[in-house]
C-alpha cells in the first residue's frame, strides 16, 4: 500500500488541499481535500469538510465532527470504502463499494456511486455561457 503523505497525530491541516499518492490522516484535516491515491483515516484521526478521493478510503477514526450534521461533511469516494471496528462517520459518505466491519458507526448517510456516476457539488464548477435562441439578440 503506497501512501506518501502523512498527517501527523497532534498536526492540524485546514483548506484547499490536494494530495498525490495517497494520504495518512493521524491528526485533524479539513477544508476542500482531494486525494489521489488511498485515504487513510487511522485511530484518533479526524477528517471534514469536503473530501474526494480516488482510491479506497480505509476509516478507522472519524469523518465529520460528533456535532455537525451530515451536510458539514461530505465524502466521495471512487473505490471501495472499508469502515472498521473503530471507524465513526458523521458525515455524507458516497463511494462506488462499502464495507462495514462490526462495530463500524455510521451514523451519517451513504450513497452508492453508479458507474459513471459524479456528484456536481463534489467536481470542479465550470463557467456555462448562457443559452441563447437563435437569431436573439445579446
Amino acid at each position: 500500500m503506497n501512501v506518501v503523505n502523512r498527517v501527523a497525530a497532534g498536526s492540524r491541516l485546514e483548506g484547499d488541499l490536494l494530495f498525490e499518492g495517497g494520504l495518512l490522516v493521524q491528526g485533524e484535516i479539513s477544508g476542500q481535500i482531494r486525494v489521489n491515491g488511498r485515504l487513510i483515516i487511522w485511530k484518533g484521526g479526524v477528517v471534514r469538510g469536503t473530501v474526494r478521493v480516488q482510491g479506497d478510503l480505509y476509516l478507522f477514526g472519524q469523518l465529520g465532527v460528533t456535532e455537525g450534521s451530515a451536510q458539514d461533511t461530505q465524502l466521495e469516494c471512487h473505490g471501495m470504502a472499508y469502515v472498521a471496528q473503530t471507524g465513526v462517520s458523521t458525515g455524507t459518505l458516497m463511494a462506488k463499494r462499502l464495507q462495514l466491519y462490526e462495530g463500524a458507526d455510521l451514523r451519517g448517510p451513504f450513497k452508492t456511486l453508479k458507474l459513471g456516476s459524479t456528484l456536481p457539488v463534489l467536481h470542479d464548477v465550470q463557467s456555462q455561457q448562457p443559452l441563447r435562441a437563435p437569431g436573439g439578440r445579446s
